[in-house]
């Protein structure tokens, strides 16, 4: 009957109870480790040293991270890991369109050969050794491109954007082609307007990659100029007061910070630009993993 609706049992309603208690513990629980560290970093040391829950901050006090900030590495860090996560996600996420786009052509001579060799670097690939003897003998060792090059394009993106594009109705492309369209343009001016969503999706896959690299550092990196944040921060974690000696850092329990409060502070220094880029991307997220991930 039109209208009406089924009408819930008791037991169906204890467990919609019961499911909706069970997230917000669990969100809770995935929130609060960050929280405690966000008012840690922002509380006075001799009331933070007493430890126990931090559902605020304990005399609010921003000298950890004026120490930080005016600390020469962690700030060419920041630099650094900025410069390679926008330059590398717009590179990484053209490349990617502009290498998914022919692959969702049924027309393209030899498309499965291209697209299993593309599947063939997701399952397999050359190992550490032969992608630091190839970034070697590219000269990119002590470069800043070796931070954005060695993992540009990755198969997985690229099957996503791949199936995009294949939703695509053709005849929007047979038209453009009709008016005397090439097809550059019809990319560039057709294709890539419809394909904000997984554009921005395949982007903040990519930028939160970038944002979180260490990695490179380690492998293709000597002068600390050009180490990453994420890398100076592990650093930090990992050795304490002797990496932050080296850095120019001095701790003492005597003095306004703590080994403690610099690793909380630049914790979220490292965390906050790449949450405060999301919510601009949250609108084309979802819809851009499910269109490019059902069809194909």
């Amino acid at each position: 009957m039109a209208g009406s609706h089924i009408k819930r049992t008791i037991g169906e309603r204890i467990f919609d109870v019961f499911n909706v208690i069970l997230m917000i513990v669990l969100m809770l629980l995935m929130l609060y480790p960050f929280w405690h560290i966000i008012m840690y970093s922002f509380s006075e040391v001799h009331l933070a040293m007493k430890g126990g829950l931090f559902l605020w901050f304990r005399g609010f006090t921003l000298e950890t991270y004026k120490t930080i900030l005016r600390n020469p590495t962690v700030a060419s860090g920041f630099k650094v890991s900025v410069i390679v996560t926008v330059v590398g996600t717009l590179y990484a996420t053209f490349f990617t369109a502009t290498t998914a786009y022919p692959l969702s052509k049924k027309r393209l001579k030899g498309r499965g050969f291209f697209s299993f060799y593309v599947l063939f670097t997701m399952l397999f690939n050359g190992g550490m050794i032969p992608t630091y003897l190839l970034v070697k003998n590219l000269g990119l060792i002590d470069n800043i491109l070796a931070h954005i090059l060695p993992g540009a394009i990755g198969a997985w993106n690229i099957f996503i954007m791949r199936n995009f594009f294949a939703g695509i109705p053709e005849s929007l492309e047979e038209s453009a082609r009709i008016d005397g369209a090439s097809d550059l343009l019809i990319f560039f001016k057709i294709i890539i307007p419809l394909s904000k969503a997984v554009l921005a999706t395949i982007g903040l896959f990519v930028a939160v990659g970038y944002w979180n690299n260490y990695f490179s550092t380690i492998l293709y990196i000597n002068s600390r100029d050009l180490w990453s944040l994420q890398a100076v921060l592990r650093e930090i974690i990992t050795s304490t007061e002797e990496a932050m000696k080296r850095q120019g850092i001095t701790v003492t329990h005597a003095q306004t910070i703590t080994s403690q409060s610099v690793i909380s502070a630049n914790i979220v220094i490292a965390t906050v630009p790449i949450l405060i880029v999301y919510p601009f991307c949250q609108k084309y997220f979802i819809k851009g993993v499910m269109v490019g991930s059902v069809k194909g």
